[in-house]
C-alpha cells in the first residue's frame, strides 16, 4: 500500500513541476544572478525552497508566484532556482532532505569534493562503478597531483557491496534521472550524466557533515550543474524518459570564442575556456602544482596572494594549500599604502632564499581599490635573477593574472609588458566576456607559457570543468562586442565620477587616472570612500558603514530597474552597488576587508537618473 500512496504523492509533485516548468520566469534560465534586490545572505541556501515548499502545498504554480520567489544561493554557478527544483525533487521521490542531492556541472569534482573531506579527516575511501569510470577520472593523477587516497573497484552485476571501513561512493551511469541504489553500505551515490553533468547524494545521517563541505567545493571548484541543463533533466524526470545526449555540435561556438579571445588578448597561446572563472583558475593553480612535482621535485611550491583579493580567489588558493603539505600561501599586499611592485620583490627575494618555486596570482587592476602597478618596473622585478641562499640561480616566477576588470588590455602578446617572462591571465566569464549572461571563464598564455597552459588544460580536463556547448555559444555571440561594450562602461563610469568629486568633494574616489585609461586601463568599477564623522575610530567606523548602506538602498530602491545589489561586473545594462567587505570578500580576514561602496556601471544606463538619486542622497547628509 506504501508504494502507491507514494507513487500518488510523487504522480502529484511531477505534475506540479511540469507547470512551474510551463510557467517559469525566463530569467530562472537566461541570468547569472536572480532576485538580488530580496537577497537575504543567511538564508540564501534555504529560502528558495522553503517558499517553493509552501506554493507546491497550495498547488500554486503561476507565473506570478514564481516571480517573487527569492534567489537561491547568491550566484548561478553555486546553485539556482533549476538546480535547487532538481535536487528537490529527487530527494522527494527517494524519501531524502533536499540538502542531501548536490548537482554538478562536472562529473569528476562530486568525487575530489569527497576526496578532499576525506583527506582531511584521515579517513580511507573506497570508489565503486559499473561500466567505466568518468573519461577524464585519472586515478593516477588525482593520486599524485591532488594527494588523494582511494581504492578503485569494478563491479559487476553480482558483486554484493560489502561494508567497509571509510566511505563508499558508487559512481553509475543511468540515464534515468533520480534513479539511486539506496543500498545501505553506501555513504555516496554519484549519478553520471555525461554532458549535463552530475548528481551527487548524500546517505545517512552519519555523512551530513560532508553537505556543507561538498557544497563548498562546489562553489569554488566548479558549478553547478548549469540551468539549461537542469532543465532537460527536470524535463526528463516529469516525462519518465531517459535523458537523451544533446545534439548541439559544439565545434563551431568553439572556434569563434578561441579566435574573440585572441584576438581581444593578442595572446599567441591557444586559450582555454571554463565553466566558471574559479573552475578555470583551479585548473591554473593544479597544472602550475603538478609542473613544479615534474620539473623541480620536492622543492616548496610558493603562491603570493594578495590578502584583500577575491575572496574566491583568496579562499581557493588557501584550500589547495591546505590539502598539499609543501604548498604554501604567501601573503602578497598590493594596494592602499602597500606598492604591488615593492611587496612581489621583497616576497620574491624571501621565496628565492628558500630555492622555493613562486606562482604570483594578482588583479590588475585591484580590487575594490582599482590600482594599476607601474608596469616597467612590474616588468623589471619579475624579470630578474635572483640567488638561492647556496648561491644557485632561484627558480623564476610565474605570474597570474587575473585581467577581469580590464580584459581588453594586451599585456601577453608579441612585443607587450608580460610577453617576456612567464605568465598567465586569465578572466571571468560571467562580466565583460558574456555581458552577465554565463559564468564560463578563460585563461591565456604567452610563448613562455606554452608548456605550463598543456598543464592547465590536463586539469581543466581532468576536472570535467571545461565551459558547456550552451556557454560556448553564448560566448561566441557576445565576445565580438566585448570591447566597444567596455569603452561605452568606462566613459559612462568617468562622467558619474566626475560628478561626485563636483557634488561630494569629501569623498575618497578609487578609479583610474587619466594617463592610466590613455594607456589602455578602462575599467567601468570605482570604490567610494564617504566622508564621515564622529568623535572617536569607531564612531567615524560605524558612521561610513550606516552612510554606505543607505547610499546603496537609496539607488536600488529609487532606480530598481537598473541600479542593483550586487558584485557583478561588466553587465549588458544597469548598475551593480556592493560593499566588498560584506560580498567579494566574504572570506578574507576581518582586517583585511574593505568596508566602501563598490559601483559598476554598464554603457546600458540612464546616467542622468543616477546622478539626481545620487545628488538627494548629498543633500540628506
Amino acid at each position: 500500500p506504501y508504494k502507491t500512496v507514494k507513487n500518488m504523492q510523487d504522480t502529484q509533485m511531477l505534475n506540479y513541476i511540469k507547470e512551474v516548468l510551463k510557467n517559469m520566469p525566463s530569467d530562472w534560465l537566461n541570468l547569472t544572478t536572480h532576485r538580488l534586490d530580496i537577497y537575504v545572505e543567511s538564508l540564501a541556501k534555504t529560502q528558495f525552497l522553503d517558499q517553493f515548499e509552501d506554493l507546491f502545498k497550495a498547488n500554486n504554480a503561476e507565473t506570478a508566484a514564481l516571480k517573487k520567489l527569492p534567489t537561491a544561493y547568491d550566484y548561478i554557478r553555486l546553485g539556482h532556482p533549476l538546480s535547487s527544483i532538481l535536487e528537490w525533487a529527487i530527494a522527494k521521490t527517494n524519501n531524502l532532505k533536499p540538502e542531501n542531492v548536490i548537482s554538478f556541472a562536472s562529473n569528476t569534482v562530486p568525487i575530489l569534493a569527497i576526496l578532499r573531506k576525506n583527506l582531511l579527516d584521515k579517513k580511507n575511501t573506497q570508489i565503486l562503478y559499473t561500466g567505466a569510470l568518468p573519461p577524464a577520472f585519472d586515478a593516477e593523477l588525482i593520486r599524485n597531483v591532488y594527494g588523494y587516497h582511494f581504492e578503485l573497484k569494478q563491479l559487476d552485476a553480482n558483486t554484493a557491496i560489502s561494508a567497509f571501513e571509510g566511505s563508499t561512493i558508487l559512481l553509475s551511469q543511468d540515464a534515468k534521472i533520480g534513479t539511486l541504489d539506496l543500498n545501505p553500505n553506501i555513504d555516496f551515490y554519484i549519478n553520471l550524466y555525461g554532458s549535463l553533468g552530475s548528481v551527487l547524494t548524500v546517505y545517512g545521517e552519519k555523512n551530513e557533515a560532508y553537505i556543507s563541505e561538498i557544497q563548498h567545493v562546489r562553489r569554488r571548484e566548479t558549478i553547478a550543474m548549469t540551468p539549461a541543463n537542469c532543465l532537460v533533466a527536470l524535463k526528463a524526470l516529469v516525462e519518465h524518459k531517459d535523458i537523451a545526449p544533446a545534439k548541439r555540435d559544439v565545434a563551431e561556438a568553439k572556434k569563434s570564442v578561441l579566435t574573440s579571445i585572441q584576438k581581444i588578448t593578442g595572446s599567441p597561446t591557444t586559450p582555454l575556456v571554463a565553466s566558471s572563472g574559479l573552475s578555470m583558475q583551479y585548473a591554473i593553480m593544479m597544472g602550475l602544482i603538478h609542473d613544479a612535482q615534474e620539473n623541480h621535485k620536492e622543492k616548496a611550491i610558493k603562491f603570493l596572494v594578495p590578502p584583500n583579493c577575491y575572496g574566491g580567489t583568496n579562499d581557493q588558493a588557501r584550500r589547495v594549500a591546505a590539502c598539499l603539505d609543501n604548498v604554501e600561501i604567501v601573503d602578497l599586499p598590493v594596494d592602499g599604502d602597500n606598492d604591488m611592485v615593492q611587496s612581489i620583490d621583497t616576497v620574491l627575494n624571501k621565496v628565492a632564499a628558500e630555492d622555493a618555486v613562486p606562482y604570483i596570482i594578482a588583479e590588475i587592476p585591484t580590487n575594490p581599490r582599482v590600482e594599476v602597478p607601474n608596469l616597467q618596473q612590474l616588468k623589471a622585478v619579475l624579470s630578474k635573477e635572483r640567488k638561492t641562499a647556496a648561491g644557485d640561480t632561484a627558480i623564476d616566477p610565474v605570474f597570474i593574472l587575473d585581467q577581469t576588470f580590464c580584459p581588453n588590455y594586451q599585456f601577453l602578446g608579441e612585443g607587450e609588458i608580460l610577453s617576456t617572462v612567464r605568465a598567465v591571465s586569465y578572466a571571468s566569464g560571467s562580466k565583460f566576456p558574456s555581458g552577465g549572461k554565463c559564468t564560463a571563464g578563460y585563461v591565456v598564455g604567452n610563448t613562455k607559457t606554452s608548456d605550463l597552459m598543456e598543464k592547465i588544460a590536463l586539469h581543466l580536463t581532468l576536472c570535467d570543468n571545461e565551459a558547456t556547448a550552451l556557454q560556448y555559444e553564448i560566448l561566441a555571440e557576445q565576445l565580438p562586442s566585448m570591447n566597444q561594450r567596455i569603452i561605452d562602461a568606462y566613459e559612462n563610469t568617468q562622467e558619474f565620477v566626475n560628478f561626485i568629486k563636483e557634488t561630494l568633494p569629501g569623498a575618497k574616489i578609487n578609479f583610474v587616472s587619466d594617463e592610466l585609461a590613455a594607456q589602455g586601463f578602462t575599467p567601468s568599477v570605482f570604490s567610494l570612500d564617504l566622508p564621515t564623522k564622529g568623535k572617536t575610530d569607531e564612531e567615524r567606523e560605524a558612521y561610513k558603514r550606516a552612510l554606505n548602506l543607505k547610499l546603496i538602498n537609496l539607488m536600488i530602491t529609487e532606480i530598481p530597474k537598473e541600479s542593483k545589489f550586487c558584485v557583478s561586473y561588466g553587465q549588458l545594462k544597469g548598475c551593480y552597488w556592493t560593499i566588498p567587505a560584506t560580498s567579494t570578500q566574504g572570506t578574507t580576514k576581518e582586517g583585511d576587508k574593505d568596508y566602501i561602496v563598490r559601483a559598476s556601471l554598464s554603457g546600458n544606463m540612464d546616467l542622468d537618473r543616477h546622478k539626481k538619486v545620487f545628488l538627494k542622497f548629498v543633500d540628506n547628509i
